[in-house]
Order: C-alpha cells, then sequence, then structure tokens
C-alpha cells in the first residue's frame, strides 16, 4: 500500500519537471519577437551619406585664388593685416560636425568684393530615407527658392512629307502643262525681280541688313561687352559636370552706385554634402557694372576645386 501511494508523487514530481521546462522555452521564444510595428533585424536601413566629416572652409581657397576673386587684399600693406584677410573669418554655427563656413572681404579702391565658401553635411533621420536622398531633396529646396528661368526651347521644323499628296500631285500636272505654266512662270519672275530688274530685292536685302546691325549695336552697347559674347550663356541656369548636381545663380541688384551689386553664387552637391559659393562685387561710385562672366568663371574656378577636394 505504501508502494502505491509513493507513484503518484513520483509522477507529480515528473510534470512539475516537465511543466518548468516548457514554461522556459516560452519566455525565451516571446523574448525575441518584435514589438508591433518595430524594425525587424532583417530590415536593412538606408545606405549611409559618404561623408561624416567636414572640411576647414578656411583654409579651402589658396592665395592664388583669393587673389583674383579679391585684388584688395593684395593691396595692402604685408603684415599682420595682410595674413588676417587671407585668413578669412569662419562663419557661426552651432554644430559643426553639420555645417562650416568661411568668409572673406577686401574694400579696394574701385570695389568691395565679398567671398562666402559654405559646407553642409545632410544627415537623415529616417532609416527608410538614405543621406544622399536627403541631400537631394535639401539641393532641390535651394534650386527651387532660386528661381532659375526655364531653359529656352529649340526650334523644331516640321517634316516636309518625302511624297507629294495626290491632290498636290494633280494641281502640279495642271500647271506644268499647257500655257498655264508660261504664265505661272512669268508671274513669279516678275514678282522677285520687280519687272525683272533685280533693284527691289537689292534694297530690301541692304535695309535688312542694316537692320540687322543696328539691332546688334543696339544689343552690345545695352550690356556688358563679356556678357554679349556670341555663344557664351550667363543666365542662371543648371550647370553640368560639377559634382552630382550643380546650379549657377547670377543676381544685378540697383544700388547707390552707378554700377549696382552683383552677387554669383555657385551651388553644387556631392553626396550627403552641399557646397555654395557665394561671390559679390560692389563697385564704387565711378566703377561700372560688375563683369558676369568673370565673376561666374572666377565662382565657378573655386567650385570645381572644392569638388576636387571633396573628391566628386
Amino acid at each position: 500500500m505504501q508502494r502505491k501511494a509513493y507513484v503518484p508523487g513520483v509522477a507529480a514530481l515528473l510534470a512539475a519537471l516537465l511543466t518548468g521546462c516548457t514554461g522556459g522555452s516560452g519566455a525565451t521564444g516571446e523574448a525575441t519577437d518584435s514589438k508591433p510595428g518595430d524594425v525587424g533585424t532583417s530590415a536593412v536601413a538606408a545606405r549611409p551619406g559618404k561623408y561624416r566629416t567636414l572640411p576647414e572652409p578656411c583654409r579651402q581657397p589658396d592665395r592664388g585664388t583669393l587673389d583674383k576673386m579679391l585684388p584688395g587684399i593684395k593691396a595692402l600693406p604685408e603684415g599682420d593685416q595682410r595674413d588676417k584677410a587671407y585668413e578669412g573669418a569662419a562663419t557661426v554655427t552651432y554644430d559643426t560636425d553639420r555645417r562650416v563656413g568661411c568668409r572673406w572681404k577686401d574694400d579696394g579702391t574701385d570695389a568691395t568684393h565679398r567671398l562666402l565658401v559654405d559646407f553642409e553635411r545632410v544627415v537623415s533621420y529616417d532609416n527608410a530615407v538614405s543621406d544622399d536622398t536627403e541631400a537631394g531633396q535639401v539641393f532641390t529646396s535651394k534650386r527651387v527658392a532660386a528661381h532659375l528661368p526655364e531653359p529656352a526651347p529649340t526650334e523644331t521644323t516640321s517634316p516636309t512629307p518625302s511624297h507629294p499628296s495626290s491632290d498636290d500631285s494633280d494641281k502640279g500636272d495642271d500647271k506644268g502643262t499647257g500655257d498655264n505654266a508660261g504664265e505661272s512662270t512669268a508671274e513669279s519672275t516678275d514678282t522677285s525681280t520687280d519687272n525683272g530688274t533685280g533693284k527691289a530685292t537689292a534694297e530690301e536685302g541692304e535695309k535688312s541688313g542694316k537692320g540687322d546691325d543696328d539691332a546688334a549695336s543696339g544689343d552690345a552697347s545695352s550690356s556688358p561687352s563679356d556678357d554679349s559674347a556670341p555663344g557664351v550663356n550667363l543666365q542662371p541656369r543648371i550647370l553640368d559636370g560639377l559634382g552630382d548636381e550643380a546650379f549657377l545663380d547670377d543676381q544685378l541688384t540697383a544700388s547707390a552706385s552707378a554700377g549696382g551689386h552683383r552677387t554669383v553664387t555657385v551651388v553644387f552637391r556631392t553626396s550627403n554634402v552641399i557646397v555654395t559659393v557665394e561671390y559679390e562685387q560692389q563697385p564704387g561710385p565711378a566703377a561700372k557694372v560688375p563683369d558676369s562672366k568673370e565673376m561666374q568663371d572666377r565662382a565657378r574656378e573655386l567650385a570645381r576645386k572644392l569638388a576636387g577636394t571633396l573628391g566628386g
């Protein structure tokens, strides 16, 4: 009788042990499950940007570049004053890991020049959006804010049919037969040569050529000499071959001086870094309008050097 009472106790102990093992397995499974709405361990985060740091902006332009863009610095007496002008002044930012910049200025006898170089490193805080994509959106907002003009549409001509229609062919046959052909030829000859003398056509050609010359001279006198160079586009526009994408803005604003205040801005993106070059010229009272082509060339040259420094 005592042996029979012992067997149920052993069975109960075995049942308790089995229950404990089953409960431990369930707890481990719950710990590895993801919560609803969380990203699973198998999800792949968007690719980070190429750049994790930014260069020192005040050290980027060499002295040769600064001499071209800020000629007044070279005119300063040698010493601390000139050295300080070459060094530039760092812009105030709240996070130097994300944005840095530097400014230079010269006060020449004919004009005052200002230069800004700005680096912005864009970081996406959305795992589904890459840093490059976020930087592309920031760049697009800058381009839209610049209000660049739309590219001029190219002229297209409608293709001429290789074979005339049946109606046209019939009309041609009618004009080319009999007396109608001679009358049509005579009428066209009289119209083009003004009774066969050719005098009217020559006079019209001379007037047309003179009008074109007057128009060309008028355009040249209304804008700076370099701006009127044929085949040179100096309008605000998208730039090719600079970083991943780039644009140029050129603004001339009225001022108290006779010339006006011109600002040329070049903005380009390389991966997740956006670079801005802002070049300004304020002429003196007797100075002419700042040369657009010269300023654009200098700003683009500096931008290309900065892109090379970034490796973009």
